[in-house]
């Protein structure tokens, strides 16, 4: 059942999001758009209702409980941007909006963001390793709890994989190739020559 209500949940999300941004850019209903949106939230709560009630039924612990608490977890670090980028391209194409911004390719400015998107996943592993513990707690000694704590594992892992990535850039930053640079001061006038014309 638990599996089934994690499947729904990622369903009625995307649901909800492509609802709320058709009310809000398409039909011109920014209200109801973002009350659809704000009840995004809704489905992580009735999960972790659900899995709560599963535990305290005298359920066995298992991957199914732990899987849960990672979706919340993810949920709440990655979902928000999740949200952000795709208002931003439903804006550009419906509403007139600014063409979503690129992040950055080198440089700093290219670590910053590495160590924004790790803080995202950070924050979804984390959440979700104090879920996982509050399930230990909840379950106590009585109960078989390795399932639950190899999920808080790989949470680690996660944090690890992503602390590591960012820092390379910090570390080992990307540079801009001399041939790029070069393209990019001295751009080639494609409209150059008589009778020529601009492609469209």
């Amino acid at each position: 059942m638990i599996v089934g209500l994690i499947i729904a949940c990622e369903v009625a999300f995307w649901v909800l999001l492509a609802a709320g941004l058709a009310f809000r850019y398409v039909f011109r209903m920014p209200r109801t758009g973002l009350a659809l949106l704000l009840c995004e939230p809704l489905l992580e709560i009735v999960l972790l209702a659900v899995t709560a009630i599963d535990l305290r039924n005298g359920a066995e612990p298992d991957w199914r409980h732990g899987l849960a608490a990672v979706y919340i977890g993810f949920t709440v670090g990655l979902g928000h941007s999740t949200i952000r980028w795709a208002d931003a391209r439903v804006a550009h194409r419906f509403a007139g909006g600014p063409p979503p911004v690129k992040p950055p390719r080198y440089g700093t400015a290219r670590a910053v963001h590495e160590w924004k998107v790790a803080a995202r996943w950070i924050l979804a592993s984390a959440v979700a390793l104090a879920l996982l513990q509050g399930a230990v707690w909840y379950v106590g000694d009585s109960g078989d709890t390795r399932s639950l704590r190899a999920w808080q594992q790989r949470m680690l892992w996660v944090i690890g994989i992503n602390v590591v990535i960012a820092a390379s850039y910090t570390l080992f930053p990307k540079r801009e190739r001399q041939r790029e640079r070069g393209a990019d001061e001295n751009p080639v006038d494609s409209g150059a020559g008589a009778g020529t014309s601009s492609p469209r």
